[in-house]
């Protein structure tokens, strides 16, 4: 349809967001506008939309309207869910009468989010079978077991699931159990080659998303269609990048490698059976020499490779290489299932020669570096120092982009977050972007509906000492047993270390009567189902409480920070990207670490005020906060909060708001 004959953008709004039982806000008209604008011009948008701005509405609306195809990636499975069960049939259904179409939605995700039918009929090939100690899985497994009961009911879920998307089986199933009727990529037969191709979810979901107007995806599945050079999403005019905030972290993810022992001898395994024994020699004698070397391994970046690593990633690269071709020219007609294993073990072996040729490439743009863990031993990664420049050019060619979430302006502005993007800054002289071969881009922040500095505040405990690196905190300990017993529970309790929350929960159970719920004791989901059912209880958790709680009303009245969430020190990673923006004559502190810790304060206490009538207070444990002069930078990253350091005054308030609370019956 023309932008001509379309309705005006205004009604089609109006008409979206009566059907979903909303009020149209000022600020979700503006992001509207803006994003119909970026579409039209095919320019870029990024645009803070506050929570309880309407922003899914403020994208989807102009997006169906314009008629050509759009992707829209989010992060998270709960938003995902929600476009597709809630928000894209009512605006589809709201926008029909005006568009006169139906436009058309689906869902796509990577291969191993779907039922395999050829795992679930054939079995989990031999060596991935062995190693779990089921040669068939569904025969093996006794049925009273965990594993079993889940298998079983796989099974029976199959002949009834339309979709065979894992997030579609309610209640779930364990990891393990998933993994045996599910393949990668890499280890898919394809369609034509696969006895149940025709019937594959995997590939329904592909055929459906070419079909539609309008796609959800993840930022995960995103990046891989930029990256890899093989198209897995459809041909899209117009890009939506929700909780945009994250798509960095996501992309680099996709974009790293990584070597362990125990994944290259899984490879060994997988390929012995199928190549000539010079070749298998080769790669086993290999994965001994790499074995041996990462049991010495110390954690920390690798400036510079090691003669010995070196020469141990070239033997592990050429004998990958000879077992990928063997693998080619060879068949045997007598191995069961031959062509599912040999797809298998050929995975494997490519992603070994893959990594280990990487480093020892050694790009300039990459960081490589050892990890330890304490329960699977050491790894050796690979991650760019930089995505910029890959989304400067995967991301904004040849179509809109608009990327939307409540956190995109850090200490002000949104060059912080441009930047990252491999977008030049916006300024007053220029302000669609900078350089004229760079991307023209608009920021905008349309606001929030809520009334922040009447609905909560921000405490700042400059009183405390400064957090040291060894940890043991008595005397923020002390204030945090005080804020909470004042606030009569109600808490969720954000830490910097999962060391640090567990010490706070263990003391805060010593000293008060308060229920204390803290992450890794239950499922994410029940924790936060416990936490939104009981006010008197708190929520004492890490990283993904920071970003993953939504609990309006009285239950999350005083949301905790216990310090100012710097990357480790030791951090490979952000070490490395920090000393690059130095060399390049940047501020690598402020560039990196501030703006890390920024986003993940603003994320924080965006979990405070989720509705029109919450009322509580942020509180920050860490007095760098006040003190430091980066201060100003993370308090202007937060929602615009009443501010103070008046221990006094927080404890009167707190204790006001839970009298309120307790009138209330909460």
């Amino acid at each position: 349809m023309t932008e001509s004959s379309s309705p005006p953008l205004a009604d089609l709004l109006h008409a979206a967001v009566t059907t979903v039982g909303g009020t149209e806000r000022p600020g979700q008209t503006a992001m509207a506008q803006a994003v119909a604008e970026a579409i039209d011009d095919s320019s870029h948008l990024l645009v803070q939309a506050g929570t309880g701005t309407g922003k899914s509405l403020g994208y989807l609306v102009p997006a169906l309207a314009h008629g050509e195809r759009v992707v829209v990636a989010t992060a998270t499975l709960a938003l995902q869910r929600q476009l597709v069960e809630r928000d894209l049939p009512r605006t589809v259904e709201a926008l029909h009468p005006l568009l006169r179409r139906r436009p058309e939605f689906a869902m796509l995700k990577g291969r191993s989010n779907y039922l395999c039918l050829h795992r679930l009929h054939e079995g989990v090939p031999q060596e991935d079978a062995d190693e779990a100690g089921l040669f068939d899985p569904f025969e093996a497994a006794t049925p009273t077991s965990k594993l079993g009961k889940d298998l079983l009911r796989l099974r029976d879920w199959s002949d009834e699931t339309e979709t065979g998307d894992r997030d579609d089986l309610s209640p779930g199933v364990s990891d393990r159990a998933w993994s045996q009727v599910s393949v990668t990529s890499r280890e898919c037969l394809g369609a034509s080659k696969c006895a149940y191709g025709a019937e594959c979810f995997a590939e329904a979901a592909r055929e459906r998303a070419k079909l539609a107007d309008v796609v959800v995806t993840n930022h995960a599945l995103l990046a891989i269609d930029a990256i890899d050079g093989a198209p897995v999403l459809p041909s899209h005019e117009v890009l939506i990048v929700d909780e945009a905030h994250e798509l960095v972290s996501r992309v680099t993810g996709v974009a790293s490698g990584e070597l362990t022992p125990g994944q290259v001898n899984r490879a060994v395994r997988r390929a012995a059976k199928l190549v000539n024994e010079q070749a298998a020699d080769a790669l086993q004698t290999a994965s001994e020499g790499f074995e041996r070397l990462m049991e010495l391994a110390l954690p920390g970046r690798l400036e510079k490779i090691p003669e010995d690593l070196g020469y141990v990633l070239m033997a592990l690269r050429d004998a990958a290489r000879t077992v990928i071709s063997a693998l080619g020219a060879t068949r045997d007609a007598s191995v069961k299932d031959e062509d599912a294993i040999r797809k298998q073990a050929l995975g494997s072996v490519e992603n070994i020669h893959q990594v280990a040729e990487r480093i020892v490439e050694g790009s300039e743009y990459d960081v490589v570096w050892y990890e330890r863990h304490d329960r699977f031993g050491a790894s050796l990664r690979v991650a760019p120092l930089s995505v910029s420049g890959l989304l400067r050019e995967k991301l904004f060619e040849d179509r809109s982009v608009v990327l939307t979430s409540a956190t995109l302006k850090l200490g002000g502005d949104f060059n912080g977050v441009a930047a990252s993007l491999g977008l030049a800054p916006e300024s007053p002289q220029n302000p669609e972007g900078g350089e004229e071969t760079a991307p023209r881009w608009q920021g905008l922040d349309v606001g929030s509906p809520f009334d922040y500095s009447k609905q909560g505040i921000l405490y700042v405990a400059k009183h405390l000492a400064q957090p040291g690196r060894e940890g043991g905190r008595a005397d923020m300990l002390d204030e945090l047993a005080e804020l909470v017993e004042a606030a009569g529970g109600r808490t969720l309790g954000l830490f910097s270390s999962m060391r640090a929350a567990q010490a706070a929960a263990e003391e805060l159970r010593g000293r008060l009567d308060t229920p204390i719920l803290l992450q890794g004791e239950e499922t994410l989901g029940e924790l936060i189902r416990a936490f939104a059912a009981d006010a008197r209880t708190c929520l004492f958790g890490t990283l993904s409480l920071w970003q993953g709680v939504d609990v309006p009303g009285p239950s999350c009245q005083l949301v905790v920070m216990d310090r100012v969430p710097f990357p480790r020190p030791d951090d490979p990673l952000m070490s490395a990207r920090q000393k690059a923006v130095e060399e390049a004559g940047g501020n690598g502190f402020m560039a990196v670490a501030a703006t890390h810790a920024a986003l993940l304060m603003a994320q924080g206490a965006g979990r405070l005020v989720r509705a029109s009538d919450d009322r509580g207070i942020v509180a920050v444990l860490d007095p760098r906060v006040e003190r430091a002069r980066y201060g100003s930078f993370l308090r202007k990253s937060m929602p615009d909060f009443w501010y103070t350091t008046d221990r006094n005054q927080v404890r009167r308030s707190l204790a006001a708001i839970d009298a309120a609370a307790k009138a209330q019956g909460a």
